[in-house]
């Protein structure tokens, strides 16, 4: 392959933290970014979302999208406003659910703009929001789905794979071909005992792979005895001094993880008759996604069609009904999104539960630097939310079962089983500690260069 006609990688996000991923393979003119994420955690990453795109979005060809989550997909409406106008390829469950997720994304970055000129706690005289909710319908109007296994012509020689990731429903790692070069992004990886989907599926060969390294530098204890114990102890603790359980669960995947425990836990006699509130409509549109028959492939044999089974189960799809969550008058858990404590419902719950010594906060999966939960993980004594600090005087749990992201021996293991070894991993969507950590690892393990890129830096894809 002549220099001209080499592929290139840029890349754009997801280097040095673990949210924002954004991939630019470039190939005979032709450009394709692999995801569009928005950077979520600490003030300086958040304010990236904000920088010009380092590429002009009209000269985008294509976008491929691993997975639903907004550290994956977020930036899209930001990228069609700017003047993508091309098509987002992805699988039909990441479609479902991506639409879900963007809506509600666009619809909270206006609401918190709002709430902030209200309250006089932001710096600009006029807060503007990210995106608006017009520009989320109009990235969903150019998605486009593919099937698993299904190899995709995007034109000018760029083609496109999509693998079972076994992470959230949809989720796939993508094999981009740029002429006679292969380049495979794992997108996030899920735990091959995923309580719901299926195993994600042998990853095809290549000689490049963009690695993900969330949990790269540690391995997920092992469950002794009956899962979840921890939080059905919380709960009965909780409920035992008259308070009630907040549960801030990512509104894919984990809420419906949550149910799925609270009702195995119903059966086995483990859980005190209280309310269950789901306080997300987003979790609840996304459950509807989950029990889509034509996604009942992507689940397991064993997991029921209704994947819930509470008697108390309960619904707050108002904002009336939100509202009335902040003090429950008597002991009930109540789910709400988002997962990190970064925005949404679950602010408000915090605000209210977080200074009363009776209710529990169950943290229930990954904490990104600079998020309210990764701050109540770390014990902290106070929380900022809406401009003002409140005290942390509940009760602070951590169930860490509820991980559906790769640990650092399952993703060792997922390279291992490619049909040949790479030749390059870049190791990425991690926080410095991790992506090093894995990088060491694979380097001794498996012989293989291993790099951790730069943000902006660009390679040739040989």
């Amino acid at each position: 392959m002549s220099q001209q006609e080499s592929a290139t990688l840029t890349f754009l996000g997801a280097v040095g933290t673990v949210t924002g991923s954004k991939f630019l393979v470039e190939h005979g003119g032709r450009r394709v970014l692999v995801d569009c994420g928005i950077y979520q955690g600490d003030r300086e990453w958040r304010r990236r979302n904000w920088d010009p795109f380092p590429v002009p979005p009209a000269d985008i060809d294509d976008v491929i999208l691993t997975h639903c989550h907004l550290d994956h997909s977020g930036y899209l409406p930001a990228l069609v406003r700017d003047g993508f106008a091309g098509p987002i390829w992805m699988t039909e469950g990441t479609a479902a659910l991506t639409a879900i997720v963007l809506r509600d994304s666009a619809h909270l970055n206006e609401r918190d703009a709002e709430f902030a000129q209200a309250g006089g706690w932001s710096k600009h005289e006029v807060p503007l929001p990210l995106y608006r909710e017009v520009d989320a319908e109009k990235a969903i109007t150019q998605f486009r789905t593919i099937a698993y296994d299904a190899p995709t012509e995007l034109g000018g020689g760029v083609g496109v794979t999509l693998v079972r990731a076994g992470h959230v429903l949809g989720a796939a790692s993508a094999l981009v071909t740029a002429g006679a070069a292969r380049v495979l992004f794992s997108g996030d990886l899920g735990r091959t005992t995923h309580p719901m989907l299926r195993p994600r599926s042998a990853p095809p060969a290549a000689r490049t792979v963009v690695m993900e390294s969330t949990y790269g530098d540690r391995t997920h204890p092992r469950v002794e005895g009956r899962p979840h114990a921890a939080l059905a102890a919380s709960i009965r603790r909780t409920v035992e001094r008259g308070g009630s359980v907040l549960v801030p669960a990512f509104a894919v995947d984990r809420t419906e993880l949550v149910l799925k425990a609270l009702s195995e836990m119903r059966r086995r006699g483990e859980l005190p008759v209280v309310p269950v509130f789901v306080d997300s409509p987003m979790a609840l549109a996304a459950l509807d996604v989950y029990r889509r028959s034509s996604l009942r492939g992507e689940l397991r044999d064993d997991v029921s069609p209704e994947l819930v089974d509470l008697p108390t189960l309960k619904t707050a799809r108002t904002a009336e009904e939100s509202m009335a969550l902040n003090n429950p008058r008597v002991p009930c858990v109540v789910i709400s999104a988002s997962g990190m404590a970064s925005g949404g419902r679950v602010v408000h719950h915090l605000r209210h539960m977080l200074p009363d010594r009776r209710n529990t906060v169950v943290l229930t999966g990954y904490q990104a630097v600079g998020t309210r939960g990764r701050a109540l993980l770390d014990g902290a004594t106070e929380l900022k939310m809406h401009g003002q600090y409140v005290p942390v005087r509940a009760e602070i749990v951590t169930d860490e079962e509820f991980s559906v992201h790769a640990d650092g021996d399952e993703l060792v293991a997922w390279l291992r089983e490619m049909p040949e070894p790479p030749e390059t991993v870049y190791v990425a969507h991690g926080e410095q500690g991790s992506t090093e950590a894995l990088a060491a690892r694979i380097r001794k393990e498996l012989d293989v260069t291993a790099v951790v890129p730069r943000l902006g830096e660009r390679v040739r894809l040989r």
